[in-house]
C-alpha cells in the first residue's frame, strides 16, 4: 500500500511537471515552435475519390500507406455525433488552447485519491497531435511532446479545421481511418444521418480501436458504446429515454466493403489527373450500381472468358450516366481489367437504321415500300441473311425489323457508303476501315470498326431527334451539342425509331416502349443490343476480348435481354418518343406514288428503266442554296418555287421526307416551309428515278 502511494505520489509530481512545462512553451518557446513546426502538411495525405455528379462516393483508393483514410469535414458529419463526441471527450474544446487544465487537474486528484488513473485528461487537439505524429510509447516524454503539439496545432489551426483533423484521422480498426471510412464499412451509409446508438458507437470505438473492433469483437464494442450512452453529459444531451433505447440495439457484425463502382472510369480519372484527390466524374451512382448487378448476374449465365460491357447516356445533355467497362474488374479469367466501352469492334447489324433514315430522308423509299430479299450479286459482294434464308418481297418496315441484310445492302448501295460514312462524321464518330481500303458495301453489316461509346454517341442523335450529341467521357470531357448539320432529319428519325419501337422484346424481357437495334458480329464475335427511349440510350456488348468466337451468342438471344433487364433495372425515369414531326406519318402502300410501291435498284445504284426520257432534275432551287423566305420578319413564310427538268409525269415532291399534298403533272410547283433551318427537297417520277437537293431556309 505505501509503494502504491509511493507510485501515485509520484506519478501526479510528473503530471504537474508536465502542466507546467506545457504551458511553458506556450508562454517562452517561440523559437522551438519555429524550429520544430508540428506536421500538418503530411496529415493532408488521404485517400483519393472518385464521386458522381452529385458528390455520391463511387471508388476510393487506399493511401500509399495501405489505409482507407477519407477526407472528413464536420459537414459531412451528422451534428449529434459532433456534439456526442465533444461532450464525451472533451467538453471545453472551444475553450482551453490546446490542453485542458481543469481536465488535468481532475486527472491527478484522481490518480492521488484513487492510486490508479481514473480518467484521461487529453483533449482533442492532443488527439490529434498523437494520431498525426504517432508516438513510440506510453511514457512521460512523449506526454509532454503530445500537449507541446497540442498547443502549436491550436495556434495554428482554428478549432474547425482541428476538428476536421480529429474526424480524418482516427482510428476505428484494421486499416479504417475517419468517421467516413467507418460509417461506411460499419454501417453501410455515410454519416451524415446517424442513430444515436451509431454515434455513440464510433464515438467510443478510437479509443481501443482493435480492441474494440465490431466485426472481431463485439461484446467490447457494446460494452465501450453503453459507457459512452452511460456518460451524463451524453444521456442529458441526447435526451430522456434515448440512451436507454440506444443501448438494446445490435452491435454490427461485419466489416463492410467500401464503395468499389466504375473500376475503369476510375482508374481513367486518377490517370487523367495524378495530383488529384477528388474526381467527380458524370455517373449517377444509383444507375451505376444497378448496371453493375445486372452486369454480374448476367455474366454468370455467360461462358468462361466471355466478358460483358454497358454504357448508358442521356441524350439530352450527352453526359454518360453509367459506364460498366467489365462486370468483374479482378476476373482474370474474363480479362476484366480491359475496358471493353472503349474497344474497337465490329458492330455487326446495329448500323442498319442510319442506312434506311438516309433512304428514308432521300424519299427513295417509305415504310410500307416492298423491296426484294433475294440471293445477289453486288459486283462481286454477295450477302446472305443470318440464317441463311430469303423472305422474297418484303417491306421496308419487315425488313428493318427482321434485320434483313441483302435490303439493307441494296438500300446502302443506293445512298452510297461514303454518304453513310459523312453522316458519321456528323456525329463525330469516325469508323475504323481496314487499311487502304475505302468505304463499301460491307460497312452495312459491320465491316467497320467501332467502339460501344460510339455506337451510343450515334445512337443518342436518334433519341435527340436527330440532331448529333458528343458525349463526354464521364469525367472531365464536357459533351457537346453544337452541332451544325442533323445526323438525319427529323422526319426519318421518327420513322426508324416508330419501326425499332415495334420490335418484339426478346423472350420474358417486359415492353417497355424502347427503340431497339441488335446485331452479331461476323463469326460469332461479338453480341450487341442497343435501346433508347425519349431521353436516355443504353448500349450493351458481350463477347471475348480476345475477339475469339463464342458459338451461339447473338445480339437478340444473349444481348437484348440484358438491356431490357439492365433498362428496367436502371431506375431511370422512362420517357416516351416525341410525337411525329408534322406529315410524318404511316401510309398504306395503296396510297404511296407508283415510284415507291416498290425499290428497285441496280448493283450500280441506278433505277431500272426502259424509259429513253432523262432522269429527273432539280434545277431550282440549286444543291446548298440558301433561300430568304422571310423567316427573319417572323411572319409566316413565303412559298418556295419548286423547278425540275426531265423524268416523266406525274412528280411526287417530298420535303424533308414528307410528301407534299398532291401529285404534280407540272414541272413549276410550290412548297410553303413550316419554319427556318436546314431542308431536303426530293422529287420522284414515274418511273421511280428521284433527285433531292439541300437548301437553308431563312
Amino acid at each position: 500500500m505505501r509503494r502504491a502511494t509511493r507510485w501515485a505520489v509520484g506519478t501526479t509530481v510528473g503530471v504537474l511537471v508536465c502542466l507546467g512545462l506545457g504551458f511553458g512553451l506556450v508562454h517562452g518557446l517561440e523559437a522551438a515552435d519555429r524550429a520544430y513546426p508540428p506536421p500538418l502538411a503530411a496529415a493532408e495525405v488521404a485517400s483519393r475519390e472518385v464521386l458522381d455528379a452529385d458528390g455520391q462516393l463511387l471508388r476510393a483508393f487506399a493511401t500509399p500507406d495501405g489505409l482507407w483514410r477519407l477526407k472528413t469535414e464536420a459537414g459531412d458529419v451528422d451534428p449529434g455525433f459532433v456534439r456526442m463526441l465533444i461532450a464525451y471527450e472533451d467538453r471545453r474544446f472551444f475553450e482551453h488552447g490546446g490542453i485542458d487544465a481543469y481536465a488535468l487537474g481532475r486527472a491527478a486528484w484522481q490518480l492521488i485519491t484513487h492510486g490508479r488513473i481514473v480518467s484521461g485528461a487529453s483533449t482533442l487537439s492532443m488527439q490529434v497531435a498523437r494520431l498525426i505524429e504517432p508516438r513510440d510509447g506510453r511514457s512521460l516524454m512523449a506526454k509532454l511532446r503530445q500537449m507541446a503539439r497540442a498547443v502549436q496545432i491550436e495556434r495554428r489551426l482554428s478549432k474547425a479545421e482541428i476538428l476536421d483533423l480529429y474526424l480524418t484521422h482516427a482510428p476505428y480498426g484494421g486499416n479504417l481511418e475517419g468517421v467516413r471510412s467507418a460509417s461506411l464499412a460499419y454501417f453501410g451509409k455515410e454519416p451524415r444521418r446517424l442513430s444515436v446508438a451509431e454515434a455513440a458507437l464510433l464515438v467510443a470505438l478510437p479509443q481501443s480501436p482493435e480492441a474494440r473492433r465490431p466485426d472481431r469483437f463485439p461484446e467490447a464494442a457494446k460494452a465501450s458504446r453503453q459507457r459512452v450512452l452511460g456518460r451524463d453529459a451524453v444521456a442529458a444531451l441526447v435526451g430522456e429515454g434515448e440512451a436507454e433505447r440506444a443501448m438494446l440495439v445490435a452491435i454490427p457484425g461485419q466489416r463492410r466493403q467500401l464503395p468499389a463502382l466504375a473500376a475503369h472510369l476510375a482508374e481513367a480519372a486518377l490517370r487523367k489527373d495524378p495530383a488529384g484527390r477528388s474526381h467527380r466524374t458524370t455517373l449517377k451512382r444509383s444507375v451505376q450500381e444497378r448496371l453493375e448487378a445486372v452486369a454480374s448476374a448476367a455474366t454468370q449465365r455467360l461462358p468462361p472468358k466471355v466478358s460483358l460491357a454497358m454504357l448508358m447516356a442521356d441524350s439530352s445533355t450527352g453526359e454518360i450516366i453509367a459506364e460498366v467497362g467489365s462486370a468483374d474488374y479482378f476476373d482474370a479469367g474474363r480479362s476484366g481489367w480491359i475496358d471493353m466501352t472503349r474497344t474497337v469492334r465490329s458492330p455487326g447489324s446495329t448500323l442498319k437504321p442510319f442506312i434506311y433514315g438516309l433512304a428514308f430522308e432521300e424519299g427513295m423509299v417509305a415504310q410500307e415500300t416492298i423491296i426484294e430479299d433475294r440471293p445477289s450479286d453486288f459486283s462481286g459482294y454477295r450477302p446472305h441473311n443470318f440464317d441463311m434464308s430469303y423472305q422474297g418481297d418484303v417491306s421496308i418496315r419487315q425488313a428493318l425489323q427482321l434485320s434483313l441484310n441483302v435490303p439493307a445492302v441494296r438500300l446502302l448501295d443506293a445512298v452510297g457508303p461514303s454518304r453513310l460514312m459523312m453522316r458519321f462524321r456528323r456525329a463525330d464518330v469516325r469508323p475504323i476501315l481496314p487499311p487502304g481500303e475505302a468505304p463499301g458495301l460491307a460497312i452495312g453489316l459491320g465491316g467497320v470498326g467501332m467502339t460501344l461509346k460510339d455506337l451510343v454517341q450515334l445512337y443518342a442523335g436518334l433519341a435527340n431527334q436527330g440532331w448529333p450529341v458528343r458525349l463526354g467521357d464521364g469525367i472531365r470531357d464536357l459533351p457537346r451539342r453544337d452541332a451544325d448539320l442533323p445526323l438525319l432529319s427529323s422526319t426519318a428519325v421518327w420513322t426508324v425509331t416508330d419501326i425499332l419501337s415495334d420490335v418484339l422484346p426478346p423472350g420474358g424481357s417486359p415492353r417497355l416502349g424502347l427503340a431497339y437495334k441488335t446485331g452479331t458480329s461476323y463469326g460469332y464475335r461479338d453480341a450487341w443490343s442497343v435501346g433508347y427511349d425519349g431521353r436516355y440510350v443504353l448500349g450493351v456488348w458481350i463477347g471475348r476480348p480476345d475477339n475469339a468466337a463464342v458459338p451461339g451468342i447473338t445480339g437478340y438471344g444473349t444481348a437484348a435481354p440484358v438491356l431490357f433487364e439492365a433498362f428496367s433495372r436502371s431506375g431511370v425515369p422512362l420517357s416516351a418518343h416525341p410525337s411525329p414531326p408534322p406529315g410524318a406519318i404511316r401510309v398504306a402502300i395503296t396510297d404511296l406514288p407508283i415510284g415507291l410501291r416498290r425499290f428497285a435498284m441496280t448493283s450500280g445504284g441506278l433505277v431500272r428503266s426502259t424509259s429513253r426520257e432523262p432522269a429527273p432534275q432539280i434545277i431550282y432551287p440549286p444543291e446548298g442554296a440558301r433561300v430568304d423566305l422571310g423567316a427573319r420578319s417572323g411572319t409566316e413564310l413565303s412559298p418556295l418555287v419548286l423547278k425540275l427538268q426531265g423524268g416523266r409525269a406525274p412528280f411526287r415532291w417530298l420535303a424533308n421526307g414528307r410528301p407534299l399534298a398532291e401529285l404534280s403533272r407540272k414541272r413549276i410547283s410550290e412548297w410553303r416551309p413550316d419554319g427556318a433551318g436546314y431542308s431536303t427537297l426530293t422529287v420522284i417520277d414515274a418511273m421511280g428515278r428521284a433527285a433531292t437537293v439541300r437548301v437553308f431556309i431563312e
